[in-house]
């Protein structure tokens, strides 16, 4: 699948799953929990302890669509090529390193760095990403996703943090192609409850869908 279907199927499904997971083990029932609420993109970030591993393992088991498994919290261009040679099919990072960029579109991979000012913004376009993190979201709220796209309207926004069912709709509202949602999607994992994992995920998918309908 090449980088502009994986967009394409991210933005279409709206919600990315960020997993900080304590084990391998439990990124695996996270992943197969969202899975089942029709999130496609599931994040793997490298505070997960053996991230690179699980990386390569999802993307082999997974390697018929299902889900598009990606690396985040990426810092630096040295990870996000372990990430990408493991399986990585995006890479998200917190901030903009130009030199991460510059290796994703030289892989044809996803790149997503984060941003938290219009500068910021700015500098991630102009370096090649193909769609910005908003990050963290929750400082802001969706109102910087109408300031933001005044002046850039072509920018494509991606808010994460503090992104939960009762702001995901908001955020798409706002102008954003899709929402990660981290702690509020996965807290369920924590207690073993993969089940509330699913539903709330089945509600952010609703949230996402039914904001898009009322655009129309």
């Amino acid at each position: 699948m090449d980088k502009a279907q994986v967009i394409q199927k991210l933005t279409d499904c709206g919600v990315v799953a960020v997993v900080r997971a304590e084990s391998a083990e439990q990124a695996k029932k996270i992943a197969d929990a969202c899975i089942e609420a029709g999130i496609v993109g599931i994040e793997i970030t490298f505070t997960v302890p053996g991230a690179l591993s699980i990386i390569e393992s999802m993307a082999k088991e997974y390697a018929d669509g299902r889900m598009l498994i990606g690396a985040g919290t990426v810092l630096d261009a040295e990870t996000a090529r372990a990430a990408i040679l493991a399986g990585a099919q995006y890479v998200v990072s917190p901030y903009l390193d130009v030199d991460t960029v510059k290796l994703c579109n030289s892989y044809g991979v996803a790149c997503m760095p984060g941003a938290m000012t219009m500068r910021e913004a700015a500098d991630a376009m102009k370096a090649g990403a193909d769609i910005v993190k908003i990050f963290p979201g929750n400082l802001f709220g969706p109102s910087i996703i109408k300031s933001f796209k005044g002046p850039m309207p072509q920018l494509r926004m991606m808010p994460t943090g503090g992104v939960d069912v009762s702001t995901a709709g908001d955020w798409i509202r706002a102008g954003a192609v899709a929402v990660g949602a981290g702690s509020s999607l996965t807290k369920g994992a924590k207690t073993g409850d993969y089940a509330a994992v699913t539903k709330t995920g089945k509600e952010l998918v609703a949230a996402v869908k039914k904001a898009r309908e009322e655009m129309k």
